[in-house]
């Protein structure tokens, strides 16, 4: 995977639209993420105002998970820094335990599972089975691969606590092997990414980044 470095740390894959530029592998709703240069646009920039984006990470680096795009956008200092597909899940939003949906609000990554593994490996309760998997083989299973990050709400009574609580659902930013279906509600009610890009992403996303997921 062809990656260009910014500033001193954070790694920006091909999917990124910069310089008003549209890349391979954009779309509108990457579009309207990035208008001028690798700024927010004033909309996307305005929502997350509204949902306490200065308090919750500032200048620091976050990650925004937009449902009604199905991306995972890194945003440090109101700059975009990458844009991946991603999978949400097939029942759409919700916050409720056993509803197989994926949780709205503010999160942080807790524990982090995988560091080091190789491309594709098979975890099963956040450990490593031996098995890497196959993209020529096809499966009917929900395999988690290559790494994990591992949720927890912030908000009481929203994401936290009793029958809503994302830490206590597992929900996870993990790799997937139904890659063909990124870009699509699929998931059980984690965050789906590539192989690539959640070994990206791991690399760069440390326990603690504030994670905001909206319907929009």
């Amino acid at each position: 995977m062809k990656m260009r470095r910014i500033a001193t740390t954070v790694f920006v894959p091909t999917l990124l639209v910069a310089c008003g530029c549209e890349r391979e592998g954009t779309s509108s709703g990457d579009k309207e993420i990035v208008v001028s240069g690798e700024g927010l646009s004033g909309e996307i920039s305005s929502k997350l105002n509204a949902t306490g984006w200065n308090d919750q990470v500032g200048e620091s680096f976050g990650l925004w998970v937009s449902i009604a795009r199905r991306r995972v956008i890194g945003i440090k200092n109101r700059q975009v820094l990458f844009v991946y597909r991603c999978s949400t899940a097939a029942r759409g939003p919700g916050n409720a335990a056993d509803s197989y949906k994926t949780p709205l609000g503010w999160h942080r990554i807790d524990e982090r599972f995988g560091e080091g593994l190789p491309w594709g490996a098979v975890l099963k309760e956040r450990k490593y089975t031996g098995e890497i998997w196959n993209p020529s083989r096809s499966t009917t299973d929900d395999l988690i691969l290559s790494r994990i990050l591992w949720l927890r709400g912030l908000e009481p009574g929203v994401n936290s606590g009793p029958r809503v609580d994302s830490h206590a659902r597992y929900i996870y930013i993990h790799g997937t092997a139904e890659e063909g279906k990124l870009g699509t509600p699929a998931s059980h009610g984690c965050v789906r990414l590539s192989n690539d890009d959640v070994i990206e992403l791991f690399d760069v996303a440390q326990s603690g980044t504030r994670v905001l997921i909206t319907p929009w």
